[in-house]
C-alpha cells in the first residue's frame, strides 16, 4: 500500500464562543476571527454544548468521557454559542482560514440534517471546514435530545455513516438498526470528493480506532494521551495500522505549553520553542489559545508575529 505524503504542520486557533455570563455582544469574536484570517493562522475552531445540566463536576470523570481534574469554564447559566451558526458567520467575515469545531457532539444532531447543514456552510465558505466531533462527557445534553447517553458512540458513529453517505452518493441508501433509506439525492455536495474531513476525538482505546480508520481524516487526542503525544501518536499509528488504515497522512492535534509575559501577552519565542518536539512527535495542528492587544494593528503585528515565529519553526524543523 503506498503511503500518504505527511500533512504540512498548521496553526489553528481556538476561539473562546462561550461566557460564563452575558457579555453583551460577540464583537470580540468576530474580531478575533478577522485578525486570525489577516494574520494567516490556518485553522480556528470553536465548542459546543447545547444544554448544561447542574452536574457540572461529571467533567472530571474521565470514565465517561471528561478529563481527570477539568473543570468546566463556566455554570450552568454560561452562554454557548452554537459552532455550525457560528461557523456560518464567521465564514461570511473571513476568506481564507479554516473553520472548525472542537469538538461537536455529532450525534446530538440529525444526521441527514447535519450532512446537509455542513455540506451547506462548507460550499458557501469556499470548502473551508473541518468537523471535529466526539461522544461528550454530559448525560442530560443526550438526555434533552431523547437519546440514550449509554448508547453514545454507537449514536456517533451511526452520524458519520449518514453524513458520509449523503457527502459521497449521488443516489444515496443507507441501512442500520436506527435507520433505513433508499435513492435519496442531497444537494450540494461538499467540495471534497469524499466529503468534509473529518477530526476524531478520543483517547486510544477499540472503540475510537475503529471510528478514526474508519471515518477520520485527524485526530483531537484527549485525556492523557493528549498530555503524552511522543508517545500517544505511535501507539495510535500502530493501532490504526493494525486496524487496516495507513496512518502516514494521519493528521494530529497538538498543543504546547504557553508561556505569557508579565503583562498577559504570548512570550512567542518561548511558546514556539516547545513546537519542535510537537512535530517530531507527529503532530500537524498546533493549536493555541491566543488572546491580543486591545488595539487592532497591535493585535494584527501580535498574531502575524506568531505565524511568521511559527513558519520558521516549521521550517528550521523539516
Amino acid at each position: 500500500m503506498s503511503q500518504e505524503p505527511r500533512p504540512r504542520p498548521e496553526l489553528s486557533a481556538a476561539l473562546v464562543s462561550f461566557a460564563a455570563a452575558d457579555p453583551g455582544g460577540w464583537d470580540h469574536l468576530f474580531r478575533a476571527a478577522r485578525l486570525l484570517d489577516q494574520a494567516g493562522f490556518d485553522r480556528l475552531v470553536v465548542s459546543d454544548h447545547v444544554v448544561l445540566g447542574e452536574r457540572l463536576d461529571e467533567y472530571g470523570r474521565p470514565e465517561i468521557g471528561g478529563q481527570r481534574g477539568g473543570r468546566q469554564p463556566t455554570g450552568p447559566d454560561g452562554h454557548w454559542l452554537e459552532p455550525l451558526t457560528t461557523l456560518s458567520v464567521l465564514a461570511g467575515m473571513t476568506s481564507r482560514i479554516r473553520l472548525g469545531t472542537n469538538i461537536l457532539i455529532a450525534a446530538l444532531r440529525r444526521p441527514a440534517v447535519l450532512a446537509k447543514s455542513t455540506a451547506t456552510l462548507d460550499v458557501l465558505s469556499g470548502g473551508r471546514l473541518d468537523l471535529g466531533v466526539g461522544v461528550g462527557w454530559q448525560r442530560e445534553e443526550y438526555e434533552a435530545a431523547g437519546l440514550a447517553f449509554e448508547d453514545r458512540g454507537r449514536l456517533l458513529d451511526h452520524t458519520l455513516e449518514v453524513c458520509q453517505t449523503l457527502w459521497r452518493q449521488t443516489r444515496a441508501s443507507y441501512t442500520s438498526p436506527e435507520l433505513r433509506f433508499e435513492n435519496l439525492h442531497m444537494m450540494p455536495k461538499p467540495l471534497r470528493a469524499e466529503g468534509v474531513p473529518v477530526w476524531i476525538s478520543g483517547t486510544i482505546n477499540p472503540r475510537v480506532v475503529r471510528r478514526l480508520a474508519r471515518f477520520g481524516t485527524g485526530w483531537i487526542p484527549w485525556g492523557p494521551d493528549a498530555a503524552d503525544l511522543p508517545r500517544a501518536i505511535p501507539r495510535m499509528r500502530a493501532a490504526l495500522r493494525e486496524a487496516g488504515r495507513d496512518p502516514s497522512g494521519l493528521q494530529v492535534v497538538g498543543r504546547p505549553p504557553v508561556h505569557h509575559h508579565t503583562d498577559g501577552t504570548l512570550d512567542v519565542p518561548r511558546t514556539m520553542a516547545e513546537v519542535p518536539p510537537l512535530l517530531a512527535a507527529g503532530v500537524t495542528d498546533v493549536r493555541l489559545a491566543v488572546g491580543a492587544p486591545e488595539d487592532d494593528s497591535a493585535a494584527l503585528d501580535h498574531l502575524s508575529a506568531i505565524t511568521a515565529h511559527f513558519r520558521a519553526t516549521v521550517r528550521n524543523h523539516a
